[in-house]
Protein backbone atom coordinates (compact mmCIF):
# COMPACT_ATOMS: atom_id res chain seq x y z
CA UNK A 1 0.00 0.00 0.00
CA UNK A 2 1.01 3.59 -0.52
CA UNK A 3 0.08 6.61 1.55
CA UNK A 4 -0.47 10.26 0.76
CA UNK A 5 0.65 12.44 3.66
CA UNK A 6 -0.82 15.96 3.65
CA UNK A 7 0.57 18.32 6.31
CA UNK A 8 -2.02 21.07 6.61
CA UNK A 9 -2.14 24.60 7.98
CA UNK A 10 -5.32 26.54 8.65
CA UNK A 11 -6.28 29.78 6.96
CA UNK A 12 -4.92 32.72 9.01
CA UNK A 13 -8.36 34.08 10.00
CA UNK A 14 -9.46 30.79 11.60
CA UNK A 15 -8.80 29.65 15.15
CA UNK A 16 -7.35 26.16 15.60
CA UNK A 17 -10.71 25.04 17.02
CA UNK A 18 -12.68 26.43 14.05
CA UNK A 19 -10.26 24.80 11.62
CA UNK A 20 -10.35 21.40 13.29
CA UNK A 21 -14.14 21.44 13.65
CA UNK A 22 -14.64 22.27 9.96
CA UNK A 23 -12.07 19.69 8.90
CA UNK A 24 -13.69 16.93 10.98
CA UNK A 25 -17.38 17.80 10.65
CA UNK A 26 -17.52 19.13 7.05
CA UNK A 27 -14.51 17.97 5.06
CA UNK A 28 -14.25 14.51 6.64
CA UNK A 29 -17.72 13.44 5.45
CA UNK A 30 -16.96 14.80 1.95
CA UNK A 31 -13.87 12.60 1.77
CA UNK A 32 -15.86 9.61 3.04
CA UNK A 33 -18.52 10.13 0.35
CA UNK A 34 -15.96 10.46 -2.43
CA UNK A 35 -13.62 7.69 -1.27
CA UNK A 36 -15.12 5.05 -3.61
CA UNK A 37 -14.65 7.28 -6.69
CA UNK A 38 -11.05 7.97 -5.65
CA UNK A 39 -10.39 4.37 -4.54
CA UNK A 40 -9.27 5.58 -1.11
CA UNK A 41 -8.81 2.58 1.22
CA UNK A 42 -8.28 4.51 4.45
CA UNK A 43 -8.43 8.17 5.55
CA UNK A 44 -7.20 9.50 8.89
CA UNK A 45 -7.05 13.03 10.26
CA UNK A 46 -4.41 13.83 12.89
CA UNK A 47 -5.33 17.04 14.73
CA UNK A 48 -2.58 19.01 16.47
CA UNK A 49 -3.15 19.44 20.18
CA UNK A 50 -2.85 22.93 21.61
CA UNK A 51 -0.48 21.77 24.35
CA UNK A 52 2.63 23.05 26.13
CA UNK A 53 4.16 19.65 25.33
CA UNK A 54 4.27 20.64 21.66
CA UNK A 55 6.10 23.88 22.46
CA UNK A 56 8.62 22.03 24.62
CA UNK A 57 9.29 19.38 21.98
CA UNK A 58 9.73 21.98 19.24
CA UNK A 59 12.10 24.00 21.45
CA UNK A 60 14.19 20.92 22.29
CA UNK A 61 14.75 20.24 18.60
CA UNK A 62 14.72 23.85 17.42
CA UNK A 63 12.06 23.17 14.79
CA UNK A 64 9.84 25.64 12.97
CA UNK A 65 6.16 26.37 13.32
CA UNK A 66 3.95 23.30 13.56
CA UNK A 67 1.38 22.15 11.08
CA UNK A 68 -2.20 22.25 12.33
CA UNK A 69 -2.79 18.67 11.33
CA UNK A 70 -1.96 15.82 9.01
CA UNK A 71 -4.27 13.95 6.66
CA UNK A 72 -3.26 10.41 5.74
CA UNK A 73 -4.85 8.59 2.80
CA UNK A 74 -4.06 5.06 1.61
CA UNK A 75 -4.33 3.33 -1.79
CA UNK A 76 -3.38 -0.16 -2.91
CA UNK A 77 -0.70 1.21 -5.26
CA UNK A 78 0.49 4.30 -7.11
CA UNK A 79 -1.14 2.79 -10.19
CA UNK A 80 -4.47 2.52 -8.35
CA UNK A 81 -4.26 6.18 -7.31
CA UNK A 82 -3.46 7.19 -10.90
CA UNK A 83 -6.31 5.07 -12.27
CA UNK A 84 -8.80 6.64 -9.85
CA UNK A 85 -7.80 10.17 -10.79
CA UNK A 86 -7.98 9.31 -14.50
CA UNK A 87 -11.74 8.69 -14.44
CA UNK A 88 -14.26 11.51 -14.87
CA UNK A 89 -15.84 10.49 -11.55
CA UNK A 90 -12.47 10.61 -9.78
CA UNK A 91 -11.57 13.94 -11.35
CA UNK A 92 -14.89 15.44 -10.27
CA UNK A 93 -14.42 14.13 -6.73
CA UNK A 94 -10.92 15.63 -6.66
CA UNK A 95 -12.22 19.03 -7.82
CA UNK A 96 -14.94 19.00 -5.17
CA UNK A 97 -12.50 18.16 -2.39
CA UNK A 98 -10.06 20.86 -3.54
CA UNK A 99 -12.85 23.47 -3.65
CA UNK A 100 -13.74 22.59 -0.06
CA UNK A 101 -10.08 22.60 1.07
CA UNK A 102 -9.77 26.20 -0.12
CA UNK A 103 -12.41 27.16 2.47
CA UNK A 104 -10.25 26.23 5.46
CA UNK A 105 -6.70 25.20 4.43
CA UNK A 106 -3.87 27.61 3.57
CA UNK A 107 -2.70 25.44 0.66
CA UNK A 108 0.43 27.51 -0.08
CA UNK A 109 1.77 26.76 3.40
CA UNK A 110 1.11 23.01 3.29
CA UNK A 111 3.13 20.04 2.14
CA UNK A 112 2.07 16.71 0.66
CA UNK A 113 3.65 13.66 -0.87
CA UNK A 114 2.99 10.04 -1.75
CA UNK A 115 5.18 7.54 0.08
CA UNK A 116 5.58 4.05 1.34
CA UNK A 117 5.49 3.10 5.02
CA UNK A 118 8.28 1.11 6.65
CA UNK A 119 7.15 0.00 10.09
CA UNK A 120 10.01 0.07 12.61
CA UNK A 121 8.08 -0.33 15.89
CA UNK A 122 4.56 -1.68 16.00
CA UNK A 123 2.18 -4.30 17.24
Amino acid sequence: MIKLTFCVRKLPHMSLEEFQNYWLENHGPLVRERAPALRIKRYVQVHRLDSPANDAMRASRQTGDPYDGVAELWWDSVEDLAAATATSEGQQAGRELLADERKFIDLRRCALWVGEEHEIVGS
